[in-house]
């Protein structure tokens, strides 16, 4: 196989691994001047033809991680109801008397 070949597979793999709307974690960024905190969670728009994530992140920035450069992985069924837990409870109107 040559390198196009290899690197048409990975980004198909990366496109079917992070498809808009996964939940992701950003555990920490490469060489960037403006990282991101390590640890921030976000969700992915789209992977592009070259393989870049590019993200929305809780705290509104939008950014694309480079795999092999930043190091992300998807949030956990266990997380990820976590924050469905406190979305619901956000959203569970205060009584008032």
């Amino acid at each position: 196989m040559n390198k196009f070949e290899a690197k048409k597979r990975f980004v198909q793999c990366m496109k079917e691994d992070y498809p808009s709307g996964t939940r992701i974690l950003l555990l920490s960024m490469g060489d960037d001047p403006r990282p991101l905190e390590d640890n921030t969670r976000g969700t992915v728009r789209v992977v592009d033809d070259m393989g870049t994530v590019h993200c929305t992140f809780d705290n509104g920035r939008c950014l694309g991680l480079v795999p092999g450069e930043d190091d992300f992985r998807k949030l956990t069924a266990e997380e990820l109801a976590e924050e469905n837990q406190d979305m619901d409870e956000d959203s569970v109107p205060a009584m008032r008397m």
